[in-house]
């Protein structure tokens, strides 16, 4: 059987007038979008927006709620009580769900942002209180996680149907947890250092920090961020190289069926 990967990208995190990233460029290479839900970024119209292009080139989409921080873009730390965070959630991926609702296709994931995401692999009430949330509000939809950490035990236990995601574009610690930002060479914006990445990381199955720490982590998604001025051209790079190497680059839903 051939393999398979998905690769997914973070979109629609742009507000009112004010575009980041090139959403529709990306829309042609991914085959998953993680759409804002207004916290981070997005807006219901750019949420709107979003989805329909996802939409008409066929690529599923995800809720991708953060914390509310559009000052910081979602990627400063918060300390919220776990019932507020659990609400924050619960509201944006009711928002994601709700502007999906006018069609022509469902959500079918659910991935968090930034330091919510950070803070939920390595925190266990982070990481719980953004699974009550899904399971609350969409316990069918697919919970997006990184492997091995706090939010993918937190969503094994809410019962919550699971996929595991690596980064191409994302350098990562020992521990399996992504280089902070702040470390220089944290963020990979060379889409040929890219593309020989994500083949690799495709082909061993595993992950490899930059410590050379090799990390056995079965994966079914690659992200690639769309913010990044770098975004499409890693992107397009990634997946040509993996389909070069005979990978099949699919949607989210089909990684899982």
């Amino acid at each position: 059987m051939a393999r398979r990967i998905n690769i997914n990208a973070d979109l629609g995190e742009g507000f009112g007038p004010y575009d980041i990233g090139d959403d529709a460029a990306l829309l042609d290479v991914v085959r998953s979008a993680n759409i804002a839900c207004g916290m981070h970024g997005g807006d219901p119209s750019v949420m709107r927006r979003t989805v329909m292009a996802a939409a008409e080139r066929g690529v599923s989409i995800g809720a991708h709620p953060g914390y509310n921080d559009l000052w910081g873009f979602g990627r400063r730390a918060l300390k919220m009580d776990p019932q507020a965070l659990e609400h924050l959630i619960a509201y944006q991926i009711g928002a994601a769900v709700g502007i999906a609702a006018y069609g022509p296709q469902p959500v079918t994931h659910v991935k968090a942002h930034g330091a919510l995401n950070n803070q939920g692999c390595v925190e266990r009430p982070v990481a719980d209180a953004v699974m009550r949330a899904q399971a609350t509000v969409a316990p069918d939809l697919i919970a997006l996680v990184m492997p091995g950490t706090e939010m993918q035990r937190a969503a094994e236990a809410a019962g919550l149907p699971i996929a595991r995601e690596a980064f191409a574009d994302r350098t990562y610690e020992d521990d399996g947890t992504l280089t902070p930002r702040s470390v220089p060479g944290s963020v990979i914006r060379d889409p040929a250092v890219a593309a020989a990445r994500a083949v690799e990381m495709v082909r061993e199955g595993a992950i490899v920090s930059r410590h050379g720490t090799r990390l056995e982590v079965p994966f079914d998604s690659l992200c690639v961020h769309g913010d990044e001025p770098t975004a499409v051209a890693v992107a397009r790079a990634v997946r040509t190289a993996l389909e070069a190497d005979g990978v099949d680059v699919v949607t989210l839903p089909e990684m899982l069926s």
